[in-house]
């Protein structure tokens, strides 16, 4: 039936007719949104689409993404369509157990990545197609906005990225319904105010009727024969076909009142399948030369910034892996990145001032199952990405992430550049593993764990030189930790710069006959419970030092790992607690009581109250 029009309109409609069906059955969801969208979804199986449903990994297939992940539906009923599911399962929508969310997860297997926080679906979609080119397979990357979404930046971020990289493998249709959630789109039915944006960006943009099959399959015809990524703006109904919710407001994320009359209107439920072009050709992805080599090492005492040790580390990594791909905030000079690029320049993308495409670049990647993505930035900048973040972690993605510059340590660029809020903020996503390294040789090797961690790994590098702690031979593992000093006395905590700080403690504090263990929490998440509980019943007491702010960070995690044990202890947390400003490293460090004078006042009156206990 490919190409036939009747078909066409048949499919469409029972698109709409099973996107009630389904919103009836689950008593919640977003039929209009999705039956708005039916016509473009409909042709796009039926002749453009290249997938085969059966083996989802092949990387030969397309990618389809629903940016507007609440027209989920639609999304299902396109998989009852090509044979995925089943009618049974489809009537299953939003119910406990069900793999029909109410946004799209990878629970299904032809589910790439969580849509539902809007703007994100076409910045993964760029990340998605610059993977498949280096890859130099012929997958066509097809994602569905909405244009509610359009208001997003994270949106024009993509179009860019997109245009700048003439990203022809990437087709983004726009449904232009005209209605949001609570009334009427910022540009309604003004297509251009979408098509001129990217047309400037670079795009090739065709304006159309959404609902007219042929000017559909025109527009997909021109879109494949295209040499620069495309976007077709469609002019669409919301709720089209049913006149009880057809380009009304107040209608959104609404099953219908009356289904069975919708039903009826529409023509009445259908089971039509579709056969969707399975992939032809060599399946064999590009792959890049490794020269191999050893990871870098460096003499104990050395002065050496985390950060650097960071790049060359990864750079050392991409020699051995052609799976290991890096991306940059256009800091890649001061995240030591470029240390990665100036060795693979082909398996680096620049992203530019634009975090959120960055890390949705990053996911990706990882969708493509091939790579291992590393994107780096100023920690503080992370912040900006931080949804795209969350999500990545509901689309079970496995992304590194390595936030530099972090804390009052980097001195004068002053608190919008310090990075106080970082740690809390990846602990808190979901599966995540966070490193905080204090040294070059613990960098190195915690670069190569992240490569073969699951999940969302953080990376926090220091600013600053500091002294290499420990010989190439030592070993690290996510939930580790070392203790670099031992003590009877007080146990002192830190990572990072204030671990050197503690350290300068623990030598004064010996001075005076106070006896401290000093340990290197480089694994803040998981942490080391055994070593922890270990230092509280040995020492009795702990004082834990970190250059960010109290909330969320080193100490909160020692204090929930000593709870979790009832393990009982005197403990001092010493973090930043008020707003820094401009000054050098070592006076920002004092001025935040976290240097090595805060340290050993803390240490000394904590082991003073315990002997008078």
């Amino acid at each position: 039936m490919t190409g036939d029009t009747d078909f066409r309109r048949e499919l469409g409609q029972q698109l709409r007719v099973d996107s009630i069906r389904s919103s009836d059955a689950a008593g919640s969801g977003h039929p209009t949104s999705s039956m708005s969208a039916a016509d473009l979804l409909a042709v796009l199986l039926d002749g453009h689409l290249v997938l085969d449903f059966d083996e989802p990994k092949d990387p030969r297939n397309d990618h389809l993404i629903f940016s507007k992940g609440h027209a989920s539906p639609l999304y299902y009923s396109v998989l009852k369509a090509v044979g995925a599911i089943e009618d049974d399962e489809l009537l299953t929508f939003r119910k406990l157990g069900s793999r029909l969310e109410g946004h799209p997860t990878p629970i299904l297997p032809w589910v790439d990545v969580a849509t539902g926080s809007l703007g994100q679906g076409l910045p993964i979609g760029v990340g998605v197609a610059t993977a498949a080119r280096m890859e130099k397979m012929p997958s066509r990357i097809w994602v569905l906005c909405g244009d509610s979404e359009m208001a997003e930046g994270s949106i024009w971020e993509a179009v860019e990225h997109a245009g700048k990289q003439s990203l022809a493998n990437l087709t983004a249709l726009i449904d232009v319904n005209r209605l949001g959630q609570t009334g009427e789109t910022m540009h309604g039915w003004d297509l251009s105010s979408y098509g001129g944006r990217a047309e400037a960006a670079g795009w090739n943009v065709l304006e159309i009727d959404g609902h007219d099959v042929q000017e559909i399959e025109d527009a997909y015809a021109n879109a494949e024969a295209s040499d620069r990524p495309t976007m077709i703006v469609a002019r669409t109904k919301k709720g089209k076909g049913a006149k009880e919710v057809e380009d009304l407001p107040g209608k959104h994320g609404k099953p219908l009142s009356d289904p069975a009359a919708a039903i009826e209107e529409l023509g009445g439920e259908r089971d039509l399948r579709v056969e969707v072009k399975k992939p032809e050709g060599d399946a064999a992805i590009h792959r890049f030369e490794t020269p191999g080599g050893e990871m870098p090492t460096w003499e104990k005492g050395e002065e050496v910034p985390t950060r650097k040790a960071y790049g060359v580390a990864l750079a050392a990594l991409g020699a051995r892996r052609d799976d290991i791909v890096a991306l940059d905030g256009e800091v890649g000079n001061s995240t030591h990145s470029e240390d990665f690029k100036n060795a693979f320049p082909d398996r680096f993308v620049e992203v530019y001032i634009a975090e959120q495409q960055m890390v949705a670049s990053a996911v990706g990647f990882q969708v493509r199952r091939h790579w291992t993505p590393f994107a780096s930035t100023f920690a503080a900048f992370l912040s900006r990405a931080y949804d795209f973040v969350r999500m990545a972690a509901i689309s079970r993605a496995d992304i590194r992430l390595c936030g530099s510059h972090a804390g009052v340590s980097i001195g004068e660029d002053g608190p919008s550049q310090m990075a106080l809020e970082d740690l809390a903020s990846l602990r808190a996503v979901h599966g995540s593993t966070v490193f905080y390294p204090s040294d070059a040789t613990s960098t190195a090797a915690l670069v190569e764990i992240m490569a073969d961690t699951a999940g969302i790994s953080y990376m926090r590098t220091t600013r600053g030189a500091t002294p290499v702690l420990y010989d190439a031979s030592e070993e690290f593992q996510a939930g580790g930790s070392k203790t670099v000093l031992d003590g009877d006395d007080v146990t002192l905590v830190g990572a990072g710069i204030t671990l050197h700080e503690a350290l300068a403690a623990a030598e004064r504090l010996a001075g005076e006959g106070i006896s401290a263990r000093v340990i290197d929490l480089y694994s803040v998440k998981p942490i080391d419970h055994e070593t922890l509980v270990k230092a509280a019943q040995e020492t009795g007491a702990i004082v834990t030092v970190e250059d960010h702010w109290k909330e969320g960070g080193i100490g909160e995690a020692v204090l929930a790992a000593l709870a979790e044990h009832s393990a009982t202890a005197a403990v001092r947390i010493l973090a930043v607690e008020d707003m820094p400003s401009s000054a050098t490293p070592e006076q920002l460090l004092r001025a935040a009581e976290i240097d090595a004078e805060a340290i050993y006042a803390a240490a000394t009156e904590i082991v003073k109250a315990k002997v008078e206990s």
